[in-house]
């Protein structure tokens, strides 16, 4: 199956109550485990790369790994660029390929934002790519802000269905509680979104597909194993996978997933090089550590976001 948008596959998990997992992946094997975690679970998939990343696999090898990905499996993938910074950025994943893209003014004024956003659309849509656009403070101990309203930090709904009228995006990143990286909330916070936007932007925006950042778990069996073979993740804290459930059953169509991965990935590492301290092949552990990243990948999207079947 060649690429395609995520408008579809959003249409559907809005009216299905399931969300589709976008993972940001880092390496050759954590790409491939998520590619083949899809096809187990029978699940579309996107599949998440920052401006760095792509840097760092090299635009030509990431076509080509993406070429053989779509050849081994008949799964819906959409190849995403996550939190373009940059105008230019996003154009020019859209000439190599990509089939969608974020663009993410959030940390510009409103009506800066605006202007960005609506000027990538406009390229975007002229080539049959879909724009993700951010309104709000994706960001982590949210305790700490000094807000002025009900909405505080995060995303006000009027200023929701302002951006996706004035803009023409196809799906917008709001912010109700999430955080990037794996130490989201203080040891003493209890990790909470906040429904009531999410509900309100939904009535104010009906059919149109939201999305969740920042939405890794950061689950503690995981960092135990870091912790457990040399690491110092002590304080690694996220979002409780029952809240994600919830939100993948109302309009939430796409979660963001990337420091779980990293997690898992090395933690299985950690623990091979502890158990057998005079390996020195590379695939040796490797091999194992994409396992595991590909049978975590398949239990969020059957049991999480319950896109399993839907492909």
């Amino acid at each position: 199956m060649s690429l395609v948008t995520s408008k579809e596959i959003f249409k559907k998990a809005y009216h299905g109550g399931y969300a589709i997992g976008a993972f940001n992946v880092d390496n050759l094997e954590t790409f491939q485990a998520v590619i083949s975690a899809a096809d187990r679970a029978k699940s579309p998939v996107i599949i998440a790369i920052t401006a760095n990343v792509r840097k760092y696999f090299h635009p030509v090898y990431l076509k080509n790994m993406i070429k053989a990905a779509t050849t081994e499996t008949d799964v819906p993938i959409v190849l995403h660029l996550d939190h373009g910074q940059t105008v230019a950025d996003c154009k020019e994943v859209i000439d190599d390929g990509f089939t969608s893209v974020m663009i993410d003014g959030s940390a510009h004024d409103f009506e800066t934002n605006i202007a960005m956003t609506k000027e990538v659309v406009e390229y975007a849509h002229a080539r049959g790519v879909v724009v993700e656009g951010e309104l709000g403070a994706i960001a982590g101990m949210e305790e700490d802000i000094v807000v002025e309203d009900q909405y505080g930090q995060f995303t006000h709904p009027d200023d929701a269905v302002e951006f996706v009228k004035r803009t023409g995006i196809d799906s917008l990143a709001i912010a109700i509680g999430t955080a990037h990286g794996a130490f989201k909330y203080r040891p003493d916070q209890t990790p909470l979104l906040r429904f009531d936007i999410l509900e309100e932007i939904s009535s104010k925006l009906p059919g149109f597909p939201l999305v969740l950042h920042g939405s890794s778990s950061v689950p503690q069996d995981k960092i135990d194993i870091i912790n457990k073979f040399g690491g110092q993740m002590a304080d690694a804290k996220g979002i409780p996978e029952g809240i994600l459930t919830k939100a993948a059953g109302m309009t939430i169509c796409k979660i963001n997933v990337g420091s779980d991965l990293r997690i898992v990935f090395t933690g299985a590492i950690r623990k091979y090089f502890s158990e057998v301290p005079e390996e020195f092949m590379i695939r040796k552990y490797l091999v194992p550590a994409r396992k595991e990243v590909e049978d975590f990948v398949v239990d969020k999207m059957t049991r999480v976001f319950k896109s399993a079947n839907q492909a």
